[in-house]
C-alpha cells in the first residue's frame, strides 16, 4: 500500500529535522542519507500531482492487500489509485502534500535550485486546491476511514500555510495564520498531541520561530503570540513535574495517547520538546512560566532524552524499540519485506506460512520504530501483533528529528532561507 497522507507528513517531518539538525546528521554521516531519503517521497509526491487540482492519494486496495502476505517488489496484484480532485476534495492529504512539498523546497533550495522551485510550485498549487476546495477525503471517499482516517482539515492548512511562509516570506500566509482561519482552526490555548492526523502543536511549535527569532513587527501580532503562547502550553503539559503536567504516561514516565503505535506520541512531543528547548537556548530566552512553575531549556531537553531513553531500551521490558539497535529489538516485525527471504516464490496467500512462522525475520529493517508497549508496559514480539511490532515511515521520521536533536546541544538556525 502507498498511503499518501501519512507519507506526506513523513516528508514535512524529515525536512524539518533536516533543517533544524543537518549540521548534527553531517556529523554523523547521515545529512545526505536523509536527503536522499526525503527525494525519494518527494519525487514520489509530484508524480502523484499530475494537475492543479488533482492528487493521486493511495496506490493500492488496503482490504484486499491485507489478505495477502507477500514481498512488494513481487507482488502481483491490482493496484487501483485513488485520488482526490474538485468534485471528491481531500483538504487535509492536500494541504498535508503541500507542507510536504514547501518544506522539502527549503532542503533543496541550496543543493538543487531547480528541484526546489517545482517542488515550491507544486506546493503553492496543492495548498491553493486545499483551500479553494474545502472537504475532508475521509467523507469524500469513506473506504480510507478503516486506516487513516482524519478528524478535520483546518489543521493541515494552518500547518501547510506556516510552511508556505518559511518557505516564501509571502506575508499572504502570514496573514491566513493570523487571520480568520487561525481563528477558525488554531484552537489557541488548547494543547492537542502532535501525529500525522493532528498538525496544531507542530503549527504552534512551527510559528513559535518567528516570534523567537522575527522581525519586531512580524513577531509581536497578537494572533502569532497565541500560537507561541499554545506551544508554550503544549511544552508545560510535556514537563513532569509542571502544574500542568499532562497525566498521559505510564508509570516509568513514557507518555502513552494511543494503545496502536503508541510510540508515535512521545516520539513526536519528544522531538518538538528539544526543537523548543533550542529555540530558547538560541533566542536567549531563559524560562518557561507553567502556572507558577518556572523551567529552563534544560528541562524540556531533560524530558526529550528520558522519551528517547525509554525507546532505546530503558524501559521495563530492557527492549529496543528502534529495530537493529542494541542487543534486545523486535525480531518479529510486522513487515513484509523483512519477513519473506528474498529467493522465495510467493503469492497472495502463500506467503502466510512466512507470516505463521515462528521463526524471527530474515532480513532487520534497521532503524524502523515499532508500535511500543502497552499502557502496562508490556510488548509481545510477535509478527501478527500489528499494534505493536509494525513499523510506520512517520515513527522513524520523527525519530530522526530527536535523535538528531539530541546530538548536541544546538543552536539552530535563525532562519531557513
Amino acid at each position: 500500500m502507498k498511503f499518501g497522507f501519512p507519507m506526506a507528513f513523513t516528508a514535512t517531518v524529515l525536512s524539518w529535522a533536516i533543517l533544524e539538525y543537518g549540521d548534527q546528521m553531517h556529523a554523523v554521516n547521515q545529512l545526505e542519507p536523509a536527503q536522499d531519503s526525503l527525494k525519494w517521497i518527494t519525487d514520489y509526491l509530484i508524480n502523484a500531482h499530475p494537475s492543479e487540482n488533482v492528487l493521486y492519494i493511495q496506490v493500492g486496495d488496503p482490504d484486499a492487500d491485507h489478505k495477502c502476505w507477500d514481498r512488494p517488489e513481487t507482488m502481483t496484484e491490482k493496484r487501483p489509485l485513488t485520488q482526490v480532485n474538485t468534485s471528491s476534495p481531500g483538504t487535509e492529504v492536500a494541504a498535508e502534500t503541500a507542507a510536504a512539498m514547501a518544506s522539502a523546497s527549503l532542503v533543496f533550495k541550496s543543493i538543487n535550485s531547480t528541484y526546489s522551485s517545482l517542488l515550491l510550485k507544486h506546493a503553492q498549487q496543492l495548498f491553493t486546491f486545499a483551500d479553494k476546495h474545502r472537504g475532508s477525503y475521509s467523507e469524500s471517499i469513506p473506504e480510507v476511514q478503516t486506516y487513516y482516517n482524519s478528524t478535520g482539515y483546518g489543521d493541515e492548512l494552518l500547518w501547510a500555510a506556516s510552511w508556505l511562509y518559511h518557505a516564501t516570506g509571502d506575508q499572504s500566509y502570514h496573514n491566513y495564520v493570523t487571520g480568520q482561519n487561525g481563528k477558525a482552526f488554531a484552537k489557541w490555548g488548547s494543547p492537542t498531541w502532535f501525529s500525522w492526523d493532528d498538525k496544531l502543536a507542530g503549527t504552534q511549535v512551527l510559528l513559535s520561530r518567528v516570534s523567537f527569532f522575527g522581525a519586531k513587527d512580524a513577531s509581536n501580532s497578537g494572533n502569532l503570540q497565541n500560537y507561541r503562547k499554545t506551544a508554550d502550553a503544549v511544552m508545560c503539559g510535556l514537563l513532569p513535574k509542571s502544574p500542568t503536567a499532562t497525566a498521559s504516561r505510564t508509570d516509568s514516565g513514557l507518555i502513552w495517547v494511543s494503545e496502536w503505535n503508541s510510540l508515535q506520541h512521545p516520539v513526536a512531543s519528544a522531538f518538538l520538546a528539544v526543537l523548543y528547548s533550542d529555540y530558547m537556548l538560541t533566542s536567549r530566552t531563559a524560562k518557561l512560566s507553567c502556572n507558577g512553575g518556572i523551567y529552563r531549556p534544560s528541562d524540556l531537553r531533560k524530558f526529550a532524552i528520558s522519551q528517547a531513553e525509554y525507546v532505546l531500551g530503558n524501559n521495563p521490558m530492557k527492549m529496543s524499540y528502534l529495530v537493529g539497535y542494541g542487543d534486545n529489538f523486535p525480531r518479529f516485525v510486522h513487515h513484509r519485506g523483512a519477513s519473506i527471504p528474498v529467493d522465495a516464490k510467493t503469492g497472495c496467500s502463500d506467503g502466510f506460512k512466512w507470516f505463521d512462522s515462528s521463526e524471527p525475520n530474515p532480513y532487520i529493517a534497521v532503524g524502523g520504530l515499532v508500535g511500543g508497549p502497552f499502557l502496562n508496559e508490556t510488548f509481545v514480539d510477535s509478527r501478527n501483533n500489528s499494534m505493536q511490532v509494525e513499523p510506520s515511515t512517520y515513527n522513524s521520521a520523527v525519530i530522526v528529528g530527536l535523535l538528531s536533536g539530541l546530538v548536541t546541544t544546538s543552536s539552530v538556525v535563525q532562519s531557513f532561507t
